[in-house]
């Protein structure tokens, strides 16, 4: 028999699966790896990894260790920047805190992905300096 907070909760993943599911998803578009391949590297489905994506399954320990390996990650990249690590470093809060979600959300997406690797390409301090500006005033909030 389930409990009332199990049944309050079902359908909605657990906050650490559904952040260890992100940062799998992170890591596999920065690696510029489909779901598919992902999938072919560790024995299962597209539609599995998506699952673990949403974090709508839990990733047992040996899947991770798999998935880890084909990411070119440790384990422990997958539970960076959870809640508990926050708050149990200080100084990680400090860092964490100071960013806002619509930026990390922003950074996880593929456009975020692709404009952080251009920028990251451009060697002048003086041209990053000259883009910043110009994507600033394509904004249109005016808020630059």
């Amino acid at each position: 028999m389930l409990s009332v907070n199990s049944k309050k909760n079902r359908g909605r993943p657990n906050s650490v699966d559904a952040h260890v599911g992100r940062r799998i998803r992170e890591r596999r578009q920065w690696q510029n790896m489909t779901q598919a391949t992902l999938g072919d590297a560790i024995g299962v489905t597209f539609q599995q990894v998506q699952k673990y994506e949403k974090g709508m399954n839990r990733v047992g320990a040996s899947r991770l260790q798999q998935i880890s390996k084909a990411l070119k990650v440790q384990p422990s990249y997958f539970f960076e920047g959870t809640i508990d690590e926050i708050w149990s470093d200080g100084q990680s809060a400090a860092n964490h805190a100071d960013i806002p979600p619509e930026v990390i959300e922003f950074a996880a997406s593929e456009e975020g992905i692709e404009l952080i690797r251009a920028f990251s390409r451009v060697d002048d301090n003086n041209v990053r300096g000259r883009l910043v500006k110009l994507i600033k005033s394509l904004g249109t909030s005016g808020d630059a």
